[in-house]
């Protein structure tokens, strides 16, 4: 009786990762809004994300620093040559490509299908396991990918009516974003094992922010950085609450709750993208964006739900 009550009660920590994870996906999301308010300004999408990552590199740098401590009185063990180059190799597919591809794509097309088309993200991974590990995709999980993928055609059809050309340009822009970022996913596995997820995830932005510096000093004069002051308030509200804290948020919530229920929680993001589209930006509202967000929500949930492979019995237990 005393184990049967003791299995009844709830998680002690539920409300609090629903609450943290359900804060993170909000604040993710809200990096689109705040991208296309900054391109009102003039800005492009080299400066932007440049701005973005010279705030954000002081942060995920004493991140790095705290995740390196000593604790136990015993320090994280050093990396190796191999260590380094999974972390500058995760850093470049995972935050640099992922993100500079991503500020590009918004340049053509509504916050709305952009999250719509990143959160795609879980059925990427799925097809990187069947071409890379030969992992077996399940016939309701293909059904499931099919719907999202129509859910997101739906959309991005109203919007290539509406933007012409540019669509399919932005479209295929933040599809390769959500690619590149699908990648990492998949191989940063073993690291995180090795490094711990706050450590990996410091060492991998910083290399993403120093290649976007680098990038900016390179394809722009220096006379580029002169941007409006809302540029730069808008970059820093970018490099602090959508970036830093939601990776923060997201990472206590998982301690808290679990990877899987962080992720079904995260379906709140596409739509609170879609309302702060609708009441920041004016983007449209109408039944073909409904109609696609439930589409891809209700695929990318069979996903996830049904996405681990099933034990087998091999002991005959």
């Amino acid at each position: 009786m005393r184990r049967f009550m003791s299995a009844a009660q709830p998680h002690p920590h539920l409300a609090t990762g629903l609450l943290m994870a359900s804060l993170g996906s909000i604040a993710f999301s809200g990096k689109a809004i705040i991208v296309k308010l900054a391109y009102r300004y003039g800005v492009d999408a080299v400066t932007l994300i440049m701005y973005r990552m010279l705030f954000a590199l002081p942060l995920f740098l004493a991140l790095v620093w705290w995740a390196s401590r000593p604790r136990n009185g015993q320090r994280p063990a050093p990396l190796t040559r191999r260590d380094w180059l999974g972390v500058i190799g995760l850093g470049v597919t995972g935050y640099y490509l992922a993100s500079f591809l991503d500020f590009w794509g918004l340049e053509y097309i509504t916050a709305s299908l952009e999250r719509l088309i990143l959160y795609l993200n879980p059925t990427l991974v799925l097809v990187l396991g069947w071409l890379l590990y030969g992992r077996r995709i399940s016939r309701l999980q293909a059904i499931a990918m099919a719907v999202s993928y129509a859910g997101v055609l739906l959309v991005f059809g109203h919007e290539a009516g509406v933007q012409g050309p540019n669509a399919a340009l932005g479209a295929a822009l933040v599809f390769a974003s959500a690619v590149s970022y699908a990648v990492y996913l998949v191989y940063s596995g073993e690291l995180v094992k090795r490094l711990g997820s706050a450590r990996l995830v410091g060492l991998a932005t910083s290399v993403a922010c120093v290649l976007c510096l680098a990038q900016f000093a390179l394809l722009r004069p220096m006379s580029a950085a002169l941007v409006a002051p809302e540029v730069i308030g808008l970059s820093l509200l970018n490099a602090t609450l959508c970036t830093f804290v939601p990776v923060l948020l997201v990472m206590m919530a998982i301690e808290r709750i679990g990877s899987g229920l962080t992720a079904q929680t995260g379906m709140i993001g596409p739509m609170s993208t879609i309302l702060m589209g609708v009441f920041i930006l004016g983007e449209p509202f109408n039944g073909w964006i409904i109609a696609g967000t439930v589409l891809v929500l209700s695929g990318v949930y069979l996903v996830t739900r049904f996405g681990a492979p099933k034990p087998t019995n091999k002991t005959g237990d």
